[in-house]
């Protein structure tokens, strides 16, 4: 199981979580997880011109389904601090490439 997830954090690394964050998560935040996201499905990071139209209706559908889901959870936690969640980040990376 650890390798399965471990796998899985590596696969979509640069989509960050959005969810519980104060403020929320913009629509631009939701968008640019979207692209990442169907990117990675594709293989492609930009969509050659036959397969531009339905590229961006997925990041669409992805970004519109993504927003209901970010709106409908609910926690018990408190809303994070995104410049906290940052600094965090950061400083594993400084550790990471030290």
């Amino acid at each position: 199981m650890a390798k399965r997830n471990d796998r899985e954090q590596a696969m979509c690394r640069n989509i960050k979580p959005l969810f519980n964050f104060d403020p929320p998560a913009t629509d631009e935040e939701i968008h640019d997880a979207a692209l990442q996201f169907v990117r990675k499905l594709s293989g492609a990071t930009k969509p050659s011109k036959r397969n531009e139209v339905a590229f961006e209706r997925a990041v669409g559908s992805i970004a519109a389904c993504a927003r209901e889901l970010l709106d409908s959870l609910e926690t018990s936690q408190p809303p994070r601090d995104r410049e906290e969640v940052a600094a965090k980040a950061r400083a594993r990376t400084a550790i990471r490439f030290a």
